[in-house]
């Protein structure tokens, strides 16, 4: 079962297009045309005038495709009218009803909005975490129970010639699936096919599928996971398929932790649709957007030499096995220690190694002081050393930086050698480019082979800033799932459904709880992902009502409708109540 035909050779996955279209504008996705980017509002979707002010900005920057909360058939009906206001004033873009948990929402939204974007998870199921065993009869009938709430939206959407998105969410997996796979790539895959399976029924093909989660590792795994299942089920099951890392957060961390992702599939080959899910004003994200698609030509042409097959498992993540070396600053790296930062001179002057202090940001060896076998790709036959050494791809290649460490990785591998890898985000060490443009770049390729498994340490170079270079290092780290060095956060980027203004609140969640290393902390607008997408995060803060907070530890509801003048205060309890919590430092200045 296999995704792409080569994991050096980049294709764009050849998908059938589909058409979204109203009266006065068409937008063509899939097929040969270009990725398309799109974002979504957070306005209540009753407060029309909000609704078609946002809309209107995110228009003006460029979005191609904007989504609209329909919690109720109330506000799935006023859809209607703020379509019709932004085509009164010639905004024509084309508009997407996010539906979670309402099936008659659905069939209301469908009316007004050329595309509707339905979750297997919560469609026709409610998530209660219970635990039954089904039996094949069972599990049929269930089925069938689905098809008979999902096919009257396929029929009025063949009928009105709208699209449907299947959009899968790692936190809201039915029990019904969680039962037969577990909260597993493969359950979102499975639970995507199922409503599929109807749609080609009807002989509806107007649809597209996600597969987001809030970890790039799982979201990964889990679109690699699909397009292998489409690949396997015949070349008519060519859908376009839509991209996003869920709950990314805001600032740099949103941005790295959405670069990895995204960036990592669109460099496979995959992707028609992209949004980059920011806890920031909407318009922030088509910038990003735009900026992450311009770097995919510049990190995917190649003719690679070789044709091996990969050296990982590219639907399960598992590091890359490999020996470990004693760096000259006394530090262990390789093996099954945790990935290293390294770093020229300059950068080492500025964040010196401290041994002591294993989550500061710290250049934990220096490339002139090191010993690094730089391997010329172009060569038939290495003579590697009896003793380990770290080894790494040389400057000058002329490959992009994915592709020749899939290559470096796979040649070891032939030859039996378990080498520690040092990872480069630049083999042309003189490139200048923005910091922007260097973030996402770096985050893409190093992000990309962390997520593959690959890789022992990493240097950062495209950034030529010393003082944001290491830094960055450590966010791609964080984000990449390989090491932490600060509080890890899950922020959804809000809609209409948020219950406080998600902005303001994670930063004065960050504000208290920055300092604590090693704590994941989600902070979710409503119940939609809540539970099931922070079921890593060691604590939780829910939007429960207006102005009530619900408090939870992993998946587990502990605390319910605290008013939220005083939630983050709880919040704290909660963490010190587990022996999570830690006095920040003070600063002698």
């Amino acid at each position: 079962m296999e995704f792409t035909s080569s994991f050096l050779q980049f294709q764009r996955r050849s998908t059938r297009e589909i058409l979204i279209q109203n009266p006065w504008t068409q937008l063509k996705l899939g097929g040969d045309n270009p990725i398309v980017y799109q974002s979504m509002i957070t306005s209540d979707t009753l407060d029309t005038e909000a609704c078609v002010q946002q809309t209107l900005g995110l228009a003006q920057a460029g979005c191609q495709l904007v989504r609209i909360t329909a919690q109720t058939v109330r506000h799935a009906a006023n859809l209607e009218h703020i379509a019709k206001a932004l085509r009164d004033q010639g905004c024509y873009v084309p508009l997407v009803a996010d539906i979670h948990f309402k099936p008659e929402a659905a069939m209301e939204a469908a009316r007004w909005v050329e595309v509707v974007r339905v979750n297997p998870g919560n469609y026709a199921d409610s998530k209660k975490f219970k635990i039954r065993e089904y039996t094949d009869e069972q599990y049929r009938e269930e089925l069938e129970r689905i098809e008979s709430k999902f096919a009257p939206l396929v029929e009025l959407c063949k009928k009105l010639k709208r699209v449907i998105r299947i959009g899968t969410n790692h936190g809201s997996l039915s029990d019904r699936i969680m039962n037969r796979f577990g909260d597993t790539p493969l359950g979102m895959v499975e639970s995507a096919l199922e409503f599929a399976n109807i749609a080609r029924k009807l002989d509806f093909h107007q649809f597209k599928f996600s597969m987001k989660s809030s970890n790039p590792k799982v979201m990964i795994g889990c679109y690699r996971l699909l397009v292998a299942r489409l690949r396997e089920l015949g070349p008519d099951w060519n859908y376009p398929i839509h991209l996003g890392v869920t709950e990314a957060g805001d600032g740099e961390d949103g941005r790295v932790k959405s670069a990895i992702g995204i960036g990592a599939l669109l460099c496979d080959g995959l992707g028609d649709t992209i949004r980059v899910s920011l806890t920031e004003d909407a318009p922030n994200e088509i910038p990003v957007c735009r900026e992450l698609l311009e770097q995919i030509p510049t990190l995917t042409q190649s003719e690679a030499p070789y044709g091996q097959g990969p050296s990982f498992d590219p639907y399960v993540y598992s590091r890359r096995s490999s020996c470990e070396v004693s760096l000259h600053t006394h530090v262990p790296c390789g093996g099954d220690q945790t990935i290293r930062v390294f770093g020229h001179g300059d950068q080492s002057r500025r964040y010196p190694v401290k041994v002591s202090e294993p989550s500061a940001i710290q250049v934990e060896a220096s490339t002139e002081h090191e010993r690094v076998l730089f391997l010329d790709l172009m060569q038939d036959h290495w003579d590697l050393p009896s003793e380990p050494v770290m080894v790494s791809v040389a400057d000058g290649t002329d490959l992009p930086v994915i592709t020749a460490y899939r290559l470096l990785a796979s040649r070891l591998q032939a030859q039996s050698c378990h080498f520690p890898i040092l990872l480069k985000d630049t083999f042309d060490p003189e490139s200048e480019m923005a910091s922007s443009a260097a973030l996402l770049r770096s985050s893409v390729n190093l992000g990309a082979l962390l997520c593959d498994g690959i890789g022992d340490a990493i240097w950062v170079r495209n950034e030529r800033d010393v003082a944001k270079a290491v830094p960055l290092a450590y966010t791609i780290l964080q984000a990449a799932g390989c090491r932490s060095f600060k509080t890890d956060y899950v922020a959804c980027p809000s809609c209409g459904r948020t219950l406080f203004d998600l902005q303001s609140v994670t930063a004065g969640i960050k504000e208290r709880t920055g300092h604590l290393t090693g704590v994941k902390v989600a902070i979710m607008g409503c119940i939609v992902n809540g539970p099931g997408e922070m079921a890593d995060a060691d604590f939780g803060y829910v939007g429960g009502a207006p102005g009530k907070i619900n408090l939870y530890v992993g998946k587990k509801q502990v605390k319910v409708n605290i008013p939220q003048a005083e939630a983050v205060d709880r919040l704290i309890d909660l963490i010190k109540e587990h022996g999570k919590w830690q006095e920040p430092q003070v600063s002698s200045c």
